[in-house]
């Protein structure tokens, strides 16, 4: 089904809305919640309570496109889930991600301010446009599904050392890019470190 249709259907508040949702990104819903939590109960409850959340949204919000309007929401209720989770104690998984971009990107999944968590985005984008459509695939991959770096690695057709090393890199060009303020959106937002640089 078109996703204008499915939003439609939620827009007429139609019940069948959640079964075309679950049907067209059920897969895609579970697949980010996993890739974050490391389990199927939690990846299933995450794909209930995605649908739950777009029932909820949609109105007011209209998305076009739907696709990542549901995965954002997917991604938001997985990492919650995870430190939930992992208050009391460090696991691999969620840790691994956010520890690798944690330092760059401010924690902006909890905050209740949009405009930030809207600019930060944003930003990345800008950085994200001047890196080739390679490394593109490799740090969405990676840091928006969560995808193991052995499993990009393959489907690149590249080693998993070498998709190691240009995510580093490109994770230390993006520091250097959000300190010398080469987006179009305010510094600071990433990297709140020695400002010597800027």
């Amino acid at each position: 089904m078109e996703d204008c249709r499915i939003v439609a259907l939620f827009l007429a508040r139609a019940e069948e809305a959640i079964a075309a949702l679950n049907e067209k990104y059920g897969r895609l819903i579970r697949r980010i919640a996993l890739n974050i939590l490391k389990c199927d109960a939690d990846a299933e409850e995450i794909a209930a309570d995605t649908a739950l959340a777009v029932w909820d949204t949609v109105p007011p919000h209209e998305p076009d496109p739907l696709s990542p309007y549901v995965c954002r929401i997917a991604r938001n209720l997985a990492l919650d889930r995870y430190r939930y989770n992992n208050a009391a104690r460090r696991q691999s998984g969620g840790d691994v991600l956010l520890s690798e971009i944690g330092d760059i990107v401010s924690d902006t999944a909890g905050a209740e301010d949009e405009s930030m968590a809207a600019l930060v985005a944003a930003a990345v984008s800008d950085f994200l446009r001047t890196r080739s459509a390679e490394e593109r695939r490799l740090f969405v991959r990676r840091y928006w599904y969560g995808d193991a770096v052995e499993e990009i690695a393959h489907d690149l057709g590249i080693t998993a050392n070498s998709a190691s090393v240009k995510l580093h890199r490109m994770r230390t060009r993006l520091r250097r890019f959000s300190r010398k303020g080469e987006s179009r959106y305010e510094t600071g937002i990433f990297y709140e470190g020695d400002q010597r640089d800027r």
